[in-house]
C-alpha cells in the first residue's frame, strides 16, 4: 500500500477498503501510529462495509449516547444537521471545540474513522492539532511541571440538550451525567505505547483540571497550555472531498470540526475503534 503526504497533515493513500485483509490492516494501523493520520481516497462504501472496514482495524465502541446512533447501525455516531421524513438524523454542531474523542471516560478512544456522506457548497475542513509537535514547543519550566501530572477530563460541560430533558432542572441533567461518566484522570504527558512518542494529552473541550494543583494553579497552567496549543501556527486542516475516509490517532492529535455555512447540509460518520494498544502505559486495553 502507497502512502503519500498530503502536503498539510499525515499521509493519503488509495485502497480497496471493501477488503482489508489481515495484513492490509495491519499496514494501516502502523500508518495511523506513525504519521497520526490516514486519509483514503475516492471511497463508496455501504455503511455494512465501512463498519466491517472498521472492524478490521480493531474493536468498534459505540457512543455512549444512543441519540447520536445511526438508526439502523448503532456502531456509526451520526455529525448531522439533516432533516430526514421530519425528524433530525443524528445531532448537529458536534465536536466544535478542541478536544479529542471519549477523553472523558477511562478508556479513551485511540482511532477515529470519519466517513462524509454529505458535504457543504463552501469548503468543509477539521482542524487538528498535533500535540507531540506541541508539547516540544512548551517552556522548559512549562513542560517540566506537566509532565508529573494528570489531567482531569470531565464531558457534561458539553452535554448537548435532548428533548427527553425538558422539564428537568440543570442539577438534575449534570448529576445524571456524573453517573453515567464521573471524571477522570489520565497523564498530562504520556509515551505513545507503539512508536514511544512523548505527547501532551489536555484539551480545551474536556480537561477541567489538573490533579495534584491547587484549582487556581490549575486553571492558569491550563489557560496556558490550551493557548499555547491552538496557535495558529500549530493548526493543521484537513479539507474533505467526497469519498474520503479518514482514520487518525486520538492519543497524538486534537480534532475540531470547521465552520458549516447556515443553510448548508453537513453529514458525517464517525467510528471509534480501539486499536488492540492501551492507550497509555498502564491504561486499560
Amino acid at each position: 500500500m502507497q502512502f503519500e503526504r498530503t502536503g498539510n497533515i499525515g499521509v493519503a493513500a488509495r485502497a480497496d477498503l471493501r477488503a482489508v485483509g489481515e495484513a492490509a490492516a495491519a499496514e494501516i494501523r502502523a500508518a495511523v501510529h506513525q504519521h497520526a493520520f490516514v486519509v483514503f481516497r475516492g471511497q463508496q462504501l455501504t455503511a455494512p462495509e465501512y463498519i466491517a472496514f472498521a472492524r478490521s482495524l480493531g474493536t468498534i465502541e459505540a457512543y455512549l449516547q444512543e441519540n447520536y446512533h445511526h438508526p439502523d447501525h448503532p456502531e456509526i455516531f451520526v455529525s448531522s444537521n439533516e432533516v430526514r421524513e421530519g425528524k433530525k438524523f443524528g445531532v448537529a454542531k458536534t465536536g466544535n471545540y478542541w478536544h479529542t474523542d471519549q477523553q472523558f471516560l477511562p478508556r479513551p478512544l485511540p482511532f477515529t474513522l470519519l466517513y462524509p456522506q454529505k458535504l457543504p457548497d463552501a469548503k468543509r475542513e477539521t482542524l487538528f492539532v498535533d500535540m507531540g509537535r506541541v508539547l516540544e514547543a512548551l517552556p522548559a519550566a512549562l513542560r517540566a511541571k506537566v509532565e508529573r501530572l494528570d489531567g482531569v477530563h470531565e464531558g457534561k460541560w458539553r452535554y448537548k440538550v435532548r428533548e427527553a430533558d425538558v422539564g428537568r432542572s440543570l442539577a438534575e441533567i449534570v448529576a445524571d451525567i456524573d453517573r453515567v461518566a464521573p471524571p477522570v484522570r489520565h497523564p498530562a504527558v504520556f509515551a505513545h505505547p507503539v512508536t514511544g512518542r512523548r505527547l501532551l494529552y489536555v484539551s480545551p473541550g474536556f480537561t477541567t483540571g489538573l490533579a495534584g494543583l491547587p484549582h487556581e494553579d490549575a486553571q492558569r497552567t491550563l489557560a496556558e497550555l490550551f493557548e499555547l496549543s491552538t496557535r495558529p501556527e500549530q493548526v493543521l486542516a484537513h479539507e474533505w472531498q467526497p469519498g474520503d475516509i479518514a482514520v487518525w490517532d486520538n492519543r497524538q492529535l486534537l480534532h475540531r470540526s470547521g465552520q458549516i455555512p447556515e443553510g448548508q447540509v453537513s453529514t458525517h460518520y464517525r467510528i471509534g475503534v480501539h486499536d488492540g494498544a492501551p492507550f497509555y502505559a498502564g491504561a486499560p486495553r
